[in-house]
């Protein structure tokens, strides 16, 4: 079955979100990453910031980094994504849904936006979510963390490189920790990926390129279809 959903998992700093862009761009497919939480919090009724607050939670080291880390436009996706989505809490507030309804919603957003094909979904861990869907490719990108430090600090050096590397063992820290809770998962394994993709060699495009190579062309998936 051919690919119609491509499910982006990253690190903090690996280009992650740059990458899902191209592809998604090359391929003609939906780009998909908070509106899964948009989508499950108008199903449900509630709050979007309340069910968002299942997943994500602001420690101060990140609000402190959100404010001192302002990468130019053009290449913030590659640094890192946007305020706080890397930092997974199982924290929830007053006036949010429990951890379970929460999860429930999301995971099933998830399925709905898979089966609608013709989309690219980045974060969430779609690919544990979408696991069992023949027409999912699962991709990883990952690098080192000297090479993920650096580039933050390139981006910004106000800040040094120490406290940098704070962010990025914070970020990979509450991402371990919410595979665990949302996933039972307690050590994510480049087997739970169809594709592992490090950017410490490879370039935006060329990482792209190696998912568009799988899933094929449009051109290539009509003639397959």
């Amino acid at each position: 079955m051919a690919h119609t959903v491509v499910c982006f998992s990253h690190v903090t700093a690996a280009g992650g979100e740059i990458v899902a862009h191209r592809v998604a761009e090359a391929l003609g497919f939906r780009y998909v990453d908070d509106d899964v939480v948009i989508e499950a919090a108008a199903r449900a009724g509630v709050d979007p910031d309340a069910l968002a607050s299942v997943e994500h939670h602001k420690g101060l080291l990140t609000r402190l980094m959100d404010a001192l880390v302002a990468p130019p436009k053009e290449i913030e996706g590659y640094l890192r994504p946007s305020a706080g989505r890397e930092y997974y809490s199982t924290d929830v507030t007053p006036s949010a849904p429990s951890f379970e309804e929460g999860r429930r919603l999301i995971q099933d957003a998830l399925i709905e936006t898979a089966s609608r094909g013709r989309v690219v979904i980045v974060a969430h861990a779609a690919s544990l979510a979408l696991a069992k869907r023949p027409d999912v490719l699962r991709v990883h990108v990952t690098a080192s963390r000297e090479t993920r430090i650096r580039r933050l600090w390139i981006t910004n050096k106000l800040i040094n490189e120490e406290e940098h590397a704070k962010y990025v063992g914070e970020a990979d820290r509450q991402r371990q920790k919410y595979l665990q809770k949302f996933y039972g998962i307690a050590e994510e394994l480049p087997t739970h990926y169809d594709l592992v993709i490090n950017t410490d060699a490879l370039e935006p495009e060329h990482a792209a390129a190696a998912v568009l190579a799988i899933v094929g062309s449009p051109v290539e998936r009509g003639a397959s279809a």
